[in-house]
């Protein structure tokens, strides 16, 4: 009797365990910064024009946004805003080949599903979330209420500083014939255990705690509120609209759309106009 008892209570604790994971849910507020540092010589563009297009690059880049989560899945999306106003003058045509309109991430099942429009088509990426080597440091900082560890890592990405390209005068380093120029940068994560999720904003995950914040050396992404269990749940559902495609499927589809695209600003351009391309990597 006294074996069947045991067997009872655990089986209660496992339901329990299994309930509170499932009702356990946090909402967690980032805003995006970036470094922008674009130069050009006189005989491209006026000092003015010049300093109009970082200030409105910087506007572009201050993004806000929301992750919803429990203990095991997490929505991320950016809310919403008002694009800023283009530099009188110049036509500046924008391409960010590594965002996102709602990023799906089970940590648990180890996989992540994209929305994502791109070129006026919903394209629906579903992949395998890749393993972070992250390294544990021993310093430890405050954001908000809430205690902070260190982790780095290190990628290899594209060497975009060069990827300019003014009335087609200068050629992008992943143009056709050209190896492109990579180079390593070290990721910067702090996370705090005190909210027991291995979940961050975008593609970060794999800590044993919510990423608070991360820098890359040109964009820092940095949490600035967070409620846990609020009055009212909302629902984590996986993004279910838009063409299936693995992530390397979908990298090629873009990289071939960006080459039609820069072909076709080379030959309608105006004689009298600049265009500027500016390609920012995920």
């Amino acid at each position: 009797m006294r074996v069947l008892v045991k067997i009872l209570v655990t089986v209660v604790l496992v339901c329990i365990t299994k309930v509170n994971a499932q009702e356990f849910q946090g909402q967690a507020t980032y805003k995006s910064k970036r470094k922008i540092d674009i130069q050009l010589d006189s005989t491209q563009m006026d000092t003015g024009m010049h300093q109009q297009m970082v200030e409105m690059l910087k506007k572009q880049f201050e993004k806000t946004y929301l992750l919803t989560f429990n203990k095991n899945e997490s929505i991320y999306k950016e809310e919403e805003s008002l694009a800023p106003p283009q530099p009188q003058g110049m036509e500046m045509v924008m391409v960010n080949t590594g965002g996102s309109d709602v990023l799906y991430k089970n940590t648990q099942e180890k996989r992540y599903v994209n929305q994502n429009e791109s070129f006026s088509k919903i394209f629906l990426i579903k992949d395998h979330l890749k393993d972070i080597a992250w390294k544990l440091e021993p310093d430890t900082k405050n954001i908000g209420e809430y205690t902070c560890f260190k982790a780095t890592t290190t990628r290899e990405v594209e060497d975009l500083e060069s990827g300019i390209s003014i009335n087609g005068d200068k050629d992008l380093n992943t143009s056709e014939n050209k190896v492109p120029k990579m180079k390593t940068i070290t990721i910067t994560a702090w996370y705090t255990p005190q909210i027991p999720v291995s979940t961050g904003p975008g593609n970060y995950q794999g800590l044993p705690g919510l990423i608070l914040e991360v820098n890359d050396g040109s964009e820092t992404v940095i949490c600035s509120k967070i409620v846990l269990n609020p009055k009212e749940a909302t629902t984590i559902e996986e993004p279910k609209k838009g063409k299936v495609v693995t992530q390397e499927a979908y990298d090629a589809i873009m990289e071939k759309k960006l080459k039609e695209m820069e072909e076709r600003m080379r030959s309608n351009r105006r004689d009298d106009g600049e265009t500027i391309e500016i390609r920012i990597g995920g």
